[in-house]
């Protein structure tokens, strides 16, 4: 199992040594806070991306009615191709 690049045992060492600076009791609370962040950031950057389309869907619809409008070819009859 590979996460960052990492293996269990470094993962492992990186939880004991978090265990022992915060303590059993503030873990559960940075595991929060570190996930609200995390999904805070995944938010943010998506709706970037949301915007980004909306801009360039907004700036094609523009592009289409400042387009000089044509006229269509009047269509042939049957009478006017002989």
């Amino acid at each position: 199992m590979r996460i960052f690049g990492m293996g269990l045992p470094e993962l492992l060492v990186i939880l004991g040594i978090a265990l022992l600076i915060f303590g059993p009791k503030q873990l559960p609370k940075l595991g929060s806070a570190l996930g609200k962040t995390v999904k805070g950031l995944r938010e943010g950057l998506g709706s970037n991306e949301q915007d980004a389309e909306e801009t360039e869907q907004e700036n094609a619809v523009e592009a289409l009615e400042e387009a000089p409008k044509q006229k269509p070819a009047p269509k042939k009859t049957a009478a006017q191709s002989e």
